[in-house]
Parts: structure tokens; C-alpha cells; sequence
């Protein structure tokens, strides 16, 4: 007896009456798109796509697929780096694209509730909109979704300060492979009881349950930000600055290493010029904080150290626009 089963005919017809026509795919042209995510060489070929609207759809569909044996890969926007969303299986791929809404932003409990295809982006603008920051910030943060995020614990470069998605996960709602609906955890900020399955599920890559929900932990907005552009002409010196940096007590927001042929690259890319893309390597360095004397006292203790180890120059950038020029050549160098 095979281990799975595959999809035919009436199973199609049994889940479109689920989802709608229109959201099952089953031609080759379709489905291409969800042979793969961004890992290189990676594919898997899915003989089905469904995309669900709501719980109650995924439910049904995983039931479904669990009566039949036909294995099921859940994906949201499909921007990995590590083939989770890949259907090496077959089967189905449930997407969860439909699955887009903020569904609400707490301002008094500091939460975000959302659908897990929100794009990381908008949940980002839609919260600082209100003085408030999520601050996992994957590299593509304005193409991947939010569930993907959950599902492979994404993190970015404010990891170095803030951590990565699994701090800021309070709720979920999900589903089983059976099909059953579960509800973990919520706005309750401590507690001290019973298994951590919230802390379970995220990072699990779906192989577990299928979030189509989650609660998530926000912060107040830091209302002072400051980046540094440091380049140097050895690798070496940039590794040794990083760790001064660390060992003055100093804890940015974050701190990228990027090397020549990545900075020319990404300028190849973007059709703009970088500063300084012709040093050996350049490290990209975030401060914030809530005092503005503050982040200026570390700005100038980094940029010292900086220089004692050997940097050729230290670029400020302060204002928003010049920040988002900075990240951008950062962000493409991933995507």
C-alpha cells in the first residue's frame, strides 16, 4: 500500500465545492508557480493548488486530504530560503494568499492579530501608522507573508537587538491534520502553564498544523533611529569591529556584513551607486532608542571604535530616506 495517494478527478471536484472554482489550479502554467520558493534548485511539482479563504476552508480541506492520504504543503507568499513551502510530495498545495487581512491593531494590549498572508510590510506601516513597531524585519519583508514568518521563525537584522519572530508570537489560531481547529495561547502576556505549544508550532514549517491566525507582541516605536555605513579594506577589520562593538556593552539594532561582490552586485541590480563599493567589505550598523542623547552618545562610541579598527570612513545616515537607500542595496543582496 503507498504511503500517500494521488489526486484525481472527484478529489478536484471535492474541492472546489470547498474553496470556489477559480481558487482550485490544476493546469501545468498555473501551478508552475508553486513548484518552488526562492532556494536555489529546489522544486517540487504539485498536482493541485488550492488557495482557501477562511478557517472553516482549511479545515475542510485538511480533512479531506487526511481521508483520502493525499499530503497537503501549506504556502503563504513563498519567499523562503529553505524549501518549506516546496511540495516535494506532490499533492496539495493549500495557499494561504487569500488569507490577507490586519485584523486588528490593540493599542492598549500592544497587539496585532492578522490572517497569515499579510505581507510582513504592510503590518510594519499599518502599526507605526499608530506609534507602535513589529520588529522581525526579514530581508523581503515587503514580499513574504506573515505565516511563512511563523512557520519558519524568520528573523532580520534587528534579531541582533530585538530577536526574531518566535519573541513576538503571544496567540495562533490553527489547524490540524485532521482537520480540527485549535486555539493557543492570546493577549495574555504571562503564562506560566502547561506546555508552550505556541513556541511549538512556530518554526515548524507546517509539518505540525497550519496557522490561520496569529496574535503578535508589539512594541512602542522608537522615535530615534540612526544608521552607519562603515567600510573597511579587510574583511579581518570589520570581524574585530563587530566584536569591540559587543564588548563596549553597546547592543544595536542591528549589524550587516556585506563584501565587495555582493555591494556591486546589488548596485547592478538597483542601477544606483553605493558608497564606498569598492572597499573589501562595508558593515551596515543600526542604532535606536528612545532618548535622542542617547543613541548620539552610542553613534559616536561605535563610530570610535569603528575607526580604531581599522574603517576607512563612517557615513551617517539619519533621516528616513537615506536609511531606506542604505537597506535597500542590503535587502536586494538577500532577495
Amino acid at each position: 500500500m503507498p504511503m500517500y495517494t494521488r489526486v484525481d478527478s472527484d478529489l478536484v471536484r471535492e474541492l472546489a465545492a470547498i474553496v470556489g472554482e477559480k481558487y482550485v489550479l490544476t493546469d501545468p502554467s498555473a501551478l508552475d508557480p508553486y513548484t518552488h520558493d526562492e532556494t536555489v534548485g529546489l522544486r517540487g511539482d504539485p498536482e493541485v493548488v488550492v488557495k482557501a479563504g477562511s478557517t472553516e476552508e482549511v479545515s475542510r480541506v485538511l480533512r479531506l486530504a487526511s481521508e483520502h492520504r493525499v499530503p497537503v504543503t501549506p504556502r503563504t507568499a513563498g519567499f523562503g530560503l529553505s524549501g518549506g513551502c516546496v511540495p516535494v510530495l506532490g499533492g496539495i498545495v493549500l495557499s494561504l494568499e487569500r488569507m490577507n487581512r490586519i485584523l486588528e491593531i490593540d493599542c492598549e494590549n500592544l497587539t496585532a492579530t492578522v490572517e497569515p498572508g499579510v505581507i510582513t510590510g504592510n503590518l510594519h506601516r499599518a502599526v507605526e501608522e499608530k506609534g507602535l513597531f513589529y520588529p522581525p524585519d526579514p530581508a523581503s519583508l515587503d514580499s513574504c507573508a506573515l505565516g511563512g514568518n511563523i512557520a519558519e521563525n524568520a528573523g532580520g537584522p534587528r534579531a541582533v537587538k530585538y530577536g526574531v519572530t518566535k519573541d513576538y508570537v503571544l496567540g495562533l489560531e490553527a489547524v490540524l491534520p485532521s482537520g480540527d481547529v485549535i486555539q493557543l495561547g492570546g493577549k495574555l502576556v504571562k503564562n506560566v502553564t502547561g506546555y508552550n505549544l505556541v513556541q511549538l508550532l512556530v518554526g515548524s514549517e507546517g509539518t505540525l498544523a497550519i496557522v490561520t491566525k496569529a496574535t503578535l507582541r508589539l512594541l512602542p516605536l522608537p522615535p530615534v533611529r540612526i544608521d552607519l555605513l562603515v567600510p573597511f579594506n579587510a574583511f579581518e577589520d570589520a570581524a574585530h569591529t563587530v566584536s569591540a562593538i559587543i564588548s563596549h556593552r553597546i547592543v544595536p539594532t542591528a549589524i550587516e556584513f556585506m563584501e565587495r561582490d555582493s555591494v556591486q552586485a546589488a548596485e547592478r541590480l538597483l542601477g544606483k551607486e553605493v558608497p564606498y563599493h569598492d572597499a573589501a567589505a562595508c558593515l551596515l550598523i543600526g542604532l535606536d532608542g528612545r532618548r535622542e542623547e542617547e543613541v548620539l552618545a552610542d553613534m559616536e562610541q561605535v563610530g570610535d571604535l569603528c575607526l580604531e579598527n581599522g574603517a576607512i570612513d563612517v557615513l551617517v545616515a539619519r533621516d528616513r530616506p537615506t536609511r531606506d537607500r542604505l537597506w535597500e542595496a542590503r535587502r536586494i543582496i538577500i532577495d
